[in-house]
């Protein structure tokens, strides 16, 4: 049955070379709204190079537009597999790669917490690891991707070992770049809480003035510390 799955996926990743994907083992490690689904696929589509280098003091409309279009075709990458997959009675959900600027600002304001983390789920897929900003840094492309999850009921294995420590040892260039400093610079570990490291309200509350600043409208979104990483630079 992994090879199934494998297969379906593998061929709606167009082109191979933009993508990441892999296999997680999630059991005891969701809500319980997705009682029964206990494995995931996590998969990731690499970001404009020469976009990202653009955002240098905050993000710009390319940037927001190719953000947003991403998201919009991990969508529908997701829709398409799963079509596939429940063609062949494996049972799935998918979970939107992102939540809108009103769903922040109301169901998810008081933790900045979704129902279901992709990074957590790329994570136990041995993607990559948490970065001092809370971005999710891939072993190929650095944080510059975006990533979106399908749940399974059926078991997969993953095809690399999950990661549980941050690899960004001394590094601190996203921490001293960050212009809402919302990093302390510890790292990351499956042991430690996203608060003991980074403030998503800071983070939050600095992407919504560079909203209204640079773009001129309700967004929330920045990009800064993703293109001062060094991990996936070209």
């Amino acid at each position: 049955m992994l090879h199934l799955i494998d297969e379906i996926v593998r061929k709606h990743l167009i082109p191979a070379e933009n993508h990441i994907y892999g296999f997680a083992d999630l059991t005891g490690l969701l809500q319980k709204k997705f009682v029964g689904y206990n494995y995931g696929i996590s998969i990731g589509c690499k970001l404009d190079h020469k976009i990202i280098d653009a955002v240098i003091a905050g993000p710009t409309q390319e940037y927001f537009s190719h953000y947003k279009k991403i998201n919009e075709d991990l969508g529908l990458l997701t829709e398409r597999i799963s079509a596939d997959l429940n063609m062949n009675d494996i049972e799935t959900l998918n979970i939107d790669p992102t939540v809108s600027t009103d769903e922040l600002d109301s169901i998810y304001f008081d933790t900045l917490r979704t129902d279901l983390s992709h990074k957590m789920v790329a994570t136990r897929a041995g993607l990559g690891w948490i970065g001092k900003t809370d971005l999710f840094i891939s072993k190929e492309f650095g944080p510059r991707l975006r990533l979106v999850s399908i749940l399974l009921k059926t078991p997969v294995k993953s095809k690399s070992k999950p990661v549980d420590i941050s690899r960004c040892g001394n590094c601190s260039i996203c921490v001293d770049i960050c212009p809402a400093k919302a990093a302390t610079g510890k790292l990351w570990d499956i042991t430690v809480d996203r608060e003991e490291f980074y403030n998503p309200w800071k983070c939050r509350n600095q992407c919504a003035e560079f909203g209204r600043i640079r773009l001129g409208m309700n967004a929330r979104i920045c990009g800064i510390c993703i293109a001062a990483c060094p991990i996936g630079c070209k």
